[in-house]
């Protein structure tokens, strides 16, 4: 059996680079004889107890030898979600949830209709005044005739320019009726009035939600729509902004949507605002 001389010695200098020193084994453990043809692992295995009591120290020297030293790693950020279950995504904040429909049997009904009309001539106001039917004039107090029909029930305010403003109309067909029936009429006093650019300006709707709403806690919430002040209005005036619609909402439950051009924004912005009046129901 060869000797094979196991000699471990600290190198005489260490540069920051390089790995800790490996400390030498104590002199009457320096040298270990085996076989020319025994490897490390048949060393760690060998039955001899001489051979094993080297093995060990040797191996117990390496396993108490100080670990290289390495850069700490910063620890990941913990983001906090709160009021969200883990794995769960919530949904985007001040994201308004609003219904395809409302409750069946609640849906806002037109009241009131005004639309104007151009009759296109100058009209002498004190001879409408003094020829025609259900007509007053009082240039003291208002510059312009006030005429009433029954069929439909409207108002008429036709001014000496021969612009008219027609109200009272709950739908736009009765409108549009009724302001032809005043053009008619200013006609047969002898003016070449038409009828020209009718338009509708406003339409006021209204219904009754069935619940009492507390208006305190909704005029808190949605104070950048919303103002309250029940000492001057017993309602809260509720500014909506998409379809531009103005709502009057009162503690009973009634709803009065004024602002709207077309039929479809009255609805439309009921179905905005239901869901909204649901949350702030008294119990």
């Amino acid at each position: 059996m060869a000797q094979l001389q196991l000699q471990l010695e600290a190198p005489p200098s260490v540069k920051p680079d390089s790995p800790a020193p490996v400390p030498s084994l104590p002199s009457n453990m320096a040298s270990v004889s085996t076989p020319s043809h025994t490897s490390s692992v048949d060393l760690m295995h060998s039955t001899s107890p001489t051979h094993s009591s080297a093995t060990a120290s040797v191996i117990t020297s390496l396993a108490r030898s100080p670990p290289s030293q390495t850069m700490p790693q910063p620890s990941p950020l913990i983001t906090y979600q709160p009021f969200q279950s883990i794995g769960t995504p919530g949904p985007p904040p001040m994201t308004p949830i609003t219904p395809h429909s409302v409750d069946a049997g609640i849906e806002p009904k037109l009241q009131n209709i005004v639309s104007t009309v151009n009759l296109g001539c100058k009209l002498d106001l004190k001879r409408i005044a003094l020829h025609a039917r259900n007509a007053e004039y009082n240039p003291k107090r208002f510059a312009a005739v006030i005429m009433r029909i029954r069929e439909p029930r409207t108002t008429a305010l036709i001014f000496s320019s021969g612009k008219m403003v027609c109200t009272g109309a709950k739908s736009e067909d009765e409108s549009r009726l009724a302001a032809r029936k005043y053009a008619r009429i200013v006609q047969k006093l002898g003016f070449d009035a038409k009828f020209l650019d009718f338009k509708i300006q406003n339409m006021v709707g209204s219904c009754d939600v069935k619940f009492p709403i507390r208006l305190e806690g909704l005029v808190l919430t949605h104070s950048q729509f919303s103002s309250y002040e029940p000492e001057l209005f017993p309602g809260l005036i509720y500014r909506m902004v998409k379809p531009r619609i103005v709502l009057l909402i009162f503690v009973s439950g009634k709803v009065v949507l004024t602002g709207a051009k077309v039929r479809n924004e009255i609805l439309e912005a009921f179905e905005n605002i239901y869901p909204i009046l649901k949350g702030f129901r008294k119990h």
